[in-house]
Formats: structure tokens, sequence, C-alpha cells
């Protein structure tokens, strides 16, 4: 019962994770799109009334014209609407998704004991201190360097020195879907801060003046607008990074690698420079920046650089005779038989899917049960390599090709 509520737990809190990133993500990208297509007005009237930027949109039947102000507007006529709970609420509902997945079966999704042999509550505590000093550097390098002369550019090169990092001890110490979800959490996490502790409060201050008739100094209120543009930008960038490293751990070929750290961290370089194209594209079309294209071209020419690397060597002749692996394993020469499919499962897959223990509602310990799952074992077990988790059980290659034979003959279950 217990796996099966966990189950549910999971699968909710993705539900609610992913909803919440949309709104967040969708919301950061129309700000953006809004920055880099904003005209400053002809128009006397808004000229007056202090609008730095304005456009027309349709959408739905309906005519929108969306203005910006540098700083603050004098007056606010309507409701302000503050865009935050959108970020928070992705983190939080992340973090419990983490929780409920890896901390709380951390000897399962966490550990990798062949990496590192340690215990769970060790293993937790690394992994959340990966989020805070995460955090604290990149804070750290962006209040050093940011407002400096070509600041940004440095602040890019040396993040790009903490994400390669990152990734590098990540995959050290932790299994590799766990390294690569914690990585891009690591970065998650300094989006949302940035929101809670810069731009937020910055923007706050800033309102809050205004309704009090409190006049702050102009490099006060300019260094708000600066620190919360800086900080927005960076999240923006940040985006394609982290959605690949949400995505990748359904793809086991990528965190198993002999040197996952630099799949993760080409391909996250790869997402940034292609959002790099996004951003300066609209200010392209409006003379305000150069033609973006080379950046889209460097990401795409990264990506196929990682895929042309990581192509697998041509083993399938190697492994057409399977009779052959199984007597170097020592198995039964017994090909596409249940009784030596059986006798894997025993060894590899029993202590997790019995009838005691059924992790993810699946029990093997019966004929009429692995016929029931034999699709999905040959797609967890041979095709995604999922499984057995972190191949904590130590299943063989000759094991897996097995498997294979057995299913690609039938799968029969008799005996």
């Amino acid at each position: 019962m217990e796996a099966y509520l966990l189950d549910w737990a999971n699968l909710l809190l993705r539900w609610v994770h992913v909803i919440t990133a949309i709104a967040w993500i969708g919301s950061s990208f129309y700000f953006v799109f809004l920055d880099n297509n904003l005209i400053k007005p002809q128009s006397p009237d808004l000229l007056e009334k202090g609008v730095d930027g304005a456009m027309w949109a349709v959408h739905g039947g309906g005519f929108y014209n969306p203005q910006k102000y540098m700083v603050a507007p004098k007056k606010i006529h309507t409701k302000l609407h503050w865009f935050y709970w959108e970020s928070y609420s992705t983190w939080l509902s992340g973090f419990a998704l983490f929780t409920v997945l890896y901390l709380y079966n951390a000897s399962t999704y966490l550990i990798d004991k062949s990496l590192m042999n340690w215990s769970p509550g060790a293993a937790i505590g690394v992994a959340i201190s990966f989020f805070i000093v995460f955090w604290m550097v990149y804070d750290l390098i962006c209040q050093a360097f940011g407002f400096r002369k070509n600041g940004e550019l440095i602040v890019g090169v040396l993040m790009l020195c903490v994400v390669a990092f990152t990734s590098w001890l990540a995959c050290q110490l932790f299994a590799g879907r766990a390294a690569f979800l914690i990585v891009g959490a690591s970065i998650a996490t300094a989006m949302s801060a940035n929101v809670f502790f810069w731009i937020i409060p910055g923007q706050k201050k800033v309102v809050a003046a205004m309704t009090s008739g409190t006049k702050l100094p102009a490099k006060e209120l300019a260094l708000h607008g600066k620190r919360g543009k800086q900080r927005s930008v960076h999240n923006t960038y940040f985006t394609l990074p982290v959605l690949f490293a949400m995505l990748s751990n359904h793809y086991s070929f990528l965190y198993t690698h002999a040197y996952n750290w630099l799949v993760l961290f080409f391909m996250m370089l790869g997402g940034a420079l292609i959002r790099q194209y996004f951003v300066q594209r609209h200010g392209y079309h409006h003379g305000r920046a150069p033609n973006p294209l080379p950046w889209a071209v460097v990401g795409v020419v990264v990506l196929a650089g990682v895929i042309v690397w990581m192509k697998p060597a041509d083993t399938i002749k190697s492994v057409a005779a399977p009779a052959t692996l199984q007597r170097a394993e020592g198995l039964k020469d017994t090909s596409n038989s249940y009784a030596a499919v059986q006798k894997v499962l025993e060894q590899r897959c029993y202590m997790c899917h019995n009838a005691q223990v059924q992790m993810k509602n699946v029990r093997l310990d019966s004929p009429e049960a692995v016929k029931q799952h034999a699709q999905n074992m040959y797609q967890q077990v041979v095709v995604t390599r999922q499984m057995p988790m972190n191949n904590s059980t130590g299943i063989t290659e000759a094991e897996r090709e097995l498997m294979a034979q057995w299913f690609k003959a039938g799968a029969s279950t008799a005996p």
C-alpha cells in the first residue's frame, strides 16, 4: 500500500510541477518578448506619462496595448499584479517531488554504491547542500562582477565554470539519474531565489515608495531596476538547461554514459545558446541587436556534436549468439525459455517485485504476472536499461540479452 500511495504522490506532484513550470516559464518568455518588442512611443501623451516602450498586440479576439515605464510610473490606477507565485509554486512542487521520489527512497534512487557508499542521511544532506551552495556562489558572482565593465561576460564565463564543476561533482557522488536532476534543481533553485531575494523585494520597495509618497534616491531606484532586469535575464537563459536536466532522467543512455557529466554540461550549454538566439531575435528585427543566428548555429552544432560523440559502437553482431554469452556467464543454453528468464528474475527482480513488495504495482514472481508485464520488462531492462535501478542487483549484459531474445521470440511463459 505504501508503494501505491507513493506512486500517486509522485504522479500528482509531477502534474502540479509541470503546470506551475509552464506558467512560470511562459510568463518569463512573454516578458522577454515584450522587452525586445516594445518601441519608444512618439505620442506626446504617452511620453508625458513616462512610457518608455509600447506595442499593440491582438489575441483571442481582443486588442492589447502593453506599456513599459522605466523604474516606475507616476501613479498606478488599477490593481497591480505580481508575478512571483508561478516561481514559488514551481520550486515548492519540484522540491516536494524530489523529496517523495529521491530523498524518501535515497538508497534506491540517490545512492550508487559503486560511486559513493554512504548512508542515506549523508547523501540527502549533500544533495540539499548543492541547492544552497550553488545559489550562494552564483549570487556572489553576480554581486561581485555583474555591474562592472563587461560584467555580464565575466558572469557568463564564471557561471559556465561553476555549472561544469557542479555537473562533474554531482556525477561523482550520486547515481547518474539523480545527479542530472540535482544539477537541474540547483539551477532552478537559483532562478527562484532570484525572484525571492532580489526581483520581488526590489519591486516592492519601489511600489512602497510610490504609494507612500516617499521619494527614493534616483541611484537606488535605478539599482533596483538594473538588478531585477539582470536576474530576470539570467533566469530566461537558465530555462532550457533546466528543462533538459529535468527531462533527461527518462533517458538512461544519457546519465549512464561514462562521461555523463560532459553530456549534461554540453547539452545544457547548447540549450542556453539556442535561448540566446530567441532572446536577441526580436531586438535584431527592430535594429537593436546584431544578427543572433550564429548563437543558434553554435547551439545546434554543440547538440549535434554530443549526438555524434555518444554514438554507440556497432555491437549488434557481437551479441547475436546469446547461447555463447549465456555459457560465458554460467547460464544454461536455454535461449528463449521462460525457465532461463525466471532465474534472472529471481536474482535481479524478485526483491522489489514480489507478493510483499510491489514497486510501481508490479509483481514478477509468477508466469501470469510476467506475461502481463512482458513488454514493460523488455522496455525497462533492455531498451532503456533503467531497471534494475542503478543496476543495484548487478544484472549482466548476457542476462539483458537473454531477456531480449526471450521477448522477441514471443515472451512465452510456458514451463
